[in-house]
């Protein structure tokens, strides 16, 4: 445990040096534009719509930054061979990915967390007041985010940056739409195609389960046993992402 601690910690500056944060600066400067775009605009309206495009926002630059680190960090080690004098130490490579995971987690902990800081001040600002339904949203949108970062580690380790990302991209593109995906076998009339777009309907990660902004907008409830599903689906998913993770990087040939 320690030298997964260690190794999250270290990724997680070096992240802050890479300037990763500084994301934060461009989703302040447009979500200030959009406040004042809508700044004529009704007032029940125009605070519904602040709250729909931050919480978007918040999970459009979490998303990239997921996937953007995830596919780097361990490829930039194993490039500039930097990977060879830690691995050398008595750290496994599953330790290794694990704390890179971690502190990728860590990275996107804070930003998601100031980003969401500002949105809480922008609604203040415009409701008076701190509207906690949005924390709902903000808590699935962060294991949304885990999910993708575990997504990224997966293929990166052992693909190429470039198809990491385009592999992981996609799976954040299909993943909203495997519910159409299913219905869309249902739909074809073909006893092959239904099974193909079941089968990638159970194993792609169904990302639209964590979507709760429009509750979190308009108040709505949610069922108990609705969230607790959502977040255990999401602990699963990444588990065994990290663990085959973890098989594959065992498995890579650094030479």
């Amino acid at each position: 445990m320690k030298a997964i601690r260690a190794i999250a910690v270290n990724t997680f500056k070096e992240a802050i040096r890479n300037k990763i944060l500084y994301s934060l600066i461009f989703f302040a400067f447009i979500m200030m534009l959009i406040s004042l775009v809508l700044d004529q605009a009704t007032v029940g309206q125009r605070n519904k719509i602040i709250k729909d495009l931050g919480l978007g926002s918040i999970n459009l630059f979490g998303i990239i930054i997921a996937i953007v680190v995830g596919i780097n960090l361990v490829y930039q080690e194993i490039e500039n061979r930097t990977i060879y004098p830690l691995l050398a130490k008595p750290v496994k490579r599953g330790q290794y990915l694990l704390g890179k995971y971690f502190g990728i987690l860590l990275t996107l902990f804070v930003e998601t967390l100031l980003m969401s800081f500002f949105l809480f001040l922008l609604v203040l600002f415009y409701e008076g007041r701190i509207d906690f339904y949005l924390l709902l949203s903000l808590a699935t949108i962060f294991i949304e985010i885990a999910v993708i970062s575990a997504v990224a580690i997966f293929f990166s380790s052992f693909s190429t940056p470039f198809l990491s990302g385009m592999f992981t991209f996609a799976i954040y593109i299909i993943g909203h739409l495997t519910e159409y995906l299913k219905q869309f076998g249902n739909d074809s009339g073909s006893f092959l195609l239904e099974k193909i777009t079941l089968f990638f309907y159970y194993v792609l990660p169904n990302l639209e389960r964590f979507n709760f902004k429009a509750e979190a907008v308009y108040h709505l409830s949610v069922e108990n046993d609705k969230l607790v599903l959502t977040i255990l689906y999401g602990v699963i998913y990444i588990t065994t992402l990290m663990i085959l993770s973890v098989v594959n990087f065992e498995r890579r040939d650094f030479k």
